[in-house]
């Protein structure tokens, strides 16, 4: 007949519990991780959407097709992004990069977000998902949207984001298996498997000439059913011993000679028998302790194996992160120019509405002086001039002449001033720069949007101060420090002062900027100069504007930059410029 093993049956039942157990929990963490990162996911992506959100909808306002190109490129860059969107008004496309979702597989949840519909959509077959929201132009207190921006994202980015922690996972859940495996087995072993085969040995070789000796002797000092079994065993054969004695009592009735020579040979049988049993505990406890240093050994070699596997998946996790974060700086690079250009754009623009006022007023001089000519020269066909017409006839035309030669002149000097900012704007050529002459220059460019405010700039610099540096990186730093006063210093400040200081030491330029707004908390300060970094990321604002300062100061110009400021007493920088021929 087959035997079969309690233990091994029990082992089984036990872990085959433990086995389906585990597979749900590691299922249940693997679904968990998966929604917990698509959330996380879709939080940067509303993130990101406050943050480029300004400067897509200056591009697409202004018609700025390369801008939203070059927007679009930054962020098809990042490793979260799978594909962008961007529509004008009347839902044509303007640039669209990476994947899309067709109509027929669309799926459009609608949320309300400030006001402004935000569409939260997803593929129902493709693995794609992201966000679609509107691009709002604020204009003389007024909204208009003028396109909408769809950014998308998919499965793959959350699967290779939550790969090493569902390869953890498993790893874990195989080891603790195994690890339980071995355990139970030896558990068992030990305690069901091993008495149970000493009991049956030292069973089948009872003596029944010697039942005294053939007693059990049990290694397991805990009280279990094992113990019960082996005590009633021992009784019988302590029954058996007593009937044996009683027979040897009337043997030695009859045999009293032989009765001393029985004795003493059981007395020495019984302390042989004591020898032997403690020298056999004491082989036992050096078995014991052998098992136990086995086993010590083997779960080192467990903990090794544990550690080599974990220092491996920290290896891959750290090149991971490094490439993540080179892919992020060429992120920011491209986010760095598009908000270069946008800040000329937006100079560009207003140039262009200031040009227009001194050309529609010399259109109108022109077609005045057309009119008098006209009127003049209808007099002539009807002989009608007179020498008072003649006169009335010059000193008119006179006005209109020097009303055209002035504003003519007005936008020409408006022009050339913005021309060469411009110009040195987008050039990194180095060159010797006059800089009162170059500073007058740039003033004269920003002069549209000064002229809407009661602010001044004041320009404290010595005639013929020269300084051989790139006058484009010069442009940018004063542009931005000065719209930076406008829009951020001097929010709540009628009238606002800046004042500028610049002088030559020792073939440096040290230039003190200075305005009188209302200044910064030390918090505020400590971030100055952070990437993204703004208090006007509901209005537009990128952050970018002093962290682009920055990088030209020490970057581009070699120099450096310091700021200091206190809440209502305004806000200085200190910049250091050398002479770059030294």
């Amino acid at each position: 007949m087959k035997i079969t093993s309690i233990s091994r049956k029990l082992l089984t039942r036990v872990l085959s519990v433990y086995f389906i157990l585990t597979v749900s929990v590691t299922g249940i963490q693997i679904v968990a991780e998966y929604f917990n990162t698509k959330n996380h996911i879709n939080s940067e992506l509303l993130t990101l959407e406050n943050t480029i959100s300004g400067s897509l909808t200056r591009a697409v306002w202004e018609l700025n097709t390369q801008q939203a190109i070059d927007i679009s490129n930054g962020l098809v860059a990042l490793p979260m992004i799978k594909g962008i969107t961007v529509t004008d008004e009347a839902n044509n496309i303007i640039t669209q990069l990476g994947e899309t979702i067709p109509p027929e597989k669309l799926t459009v949840t609608n949320k309300d977000k400030l006001n402004n519909e935000v569409q939260v959509i997803s593929s129902s077959s493709g693995g794609l998902f992201g966000h679609s929201f509107p691009l709002i132009f604020e204009f003389s207190g007024r909204t208009t949207s003028v396109g909408r921006v769809t950014l998308l994202s998919s499965n793959a980015v959350i699967f290779s984001r939550i790969e090493v922690g569902i390869y953890f996972l498993l790893g874990n859940a195989i080891i603790k298996t195994a690890f339980l495996f071995f355990l139970f087995t030896l558990a068992f072993y030990k305690l069901l498997t091993s008495p149970l085969e000493q009991l049956t040995e030292q069973i089948k070789h009872i003596d029944l000439d010697d039942p005294e000796a053939s007693k059990l002797h049990s290694l397991n000092y805990e009280k279990n059913e094992l113990n019960i079994l082996e005590d009633a065993y021992n009784n019988l054969i302590d029954e058996l011993t007593d009937f044996k004695n009683k027979l040897a009592m009337s043997e030695q009735e009859t045999n009293e000679a032989n009765e001393q020579l029985d004795e003493q040979n059981i007395r020495l049988e019984l302390e042989v028998a004591k020898k032997t049993s403690s020298l056999s505990s004491t082989m036992l406890k050096m078995e014991i302790q052998q098992k136990e240093l086995l086993m010590q050994q083997q779960t080192l070699k467990e903990e090794n194996i544990r550690r080599s596997k974990t220092e491996k998946t920290l290896l891959a996790t750290n090149q991971e992160l490094k490439n993540s974060i080179i892919e992020l700086n060429k992120a920011k690079v491209c986010l760095l120019d598009a908000e270069k250009m946008a800040s000329l754009g937006t100079l560009s623009a207003e140039v262009s509405h200031e040009i227009n006022t001194p050309i529609g007023i010399s259109i109108t001089a022109a077609s005045y002086l057309s009119d008098t000519l006209a009127h003049l020269k209808q007099n002539l066909d009807d002989n009608k001039v007179s020498k008072k017409a003649i006169e009335s006839f010059i000193d008119k035309a006179n006005q209109s002449t020097e009303l055209l030669t002035s504003n003519l002149m007005r936008a020409s000097d408006l022009i050339t001033s913005f021309k060469h900012v411009a110009v040195d704007q987008i050039s990194d050529k180095v060159r010797l720069v006059d800089i009162p002459n170059y500073i007058d220059e740039i003033i004269q460019s920003l002069h549209p949007k000064l002229k809407q405010t009661s602010h001044c700039v004041r320009v404290h610099c010595k005639k013929g101060l020269e300084i051989y540096t790139h006058p484009g990186a010069i442009a940018q730093i004063i542009i931005n420090l000065i719209i930076n006063s406008i829009i951020h210093g001097f929010e709540k400040v009628n009238r606002g002062e800046i004042n500028i200081d610049i002088k030559l030491k020792q073939n440096n330029l040290y230039l003190n900027y200075q305005d009188n707004g209302q200044g910064m908390s030390e918090e505020s300060l400590i971030k100055l100069f952070d990437p993204f970094y703004t208090t006007k990321s509901e209005s537009g604002g990128t952050g970018l504007g002093t962290h682009i300062i920055n990088n030209l100061v020490v970057d581009t110009l070699n120099g450096t930059i310091e700021a200091e400021s206190l809440e209502g007493q305004g806000l200085k920088y200190h910049i250091i410029i050398p002479d770059m021929r030294n």
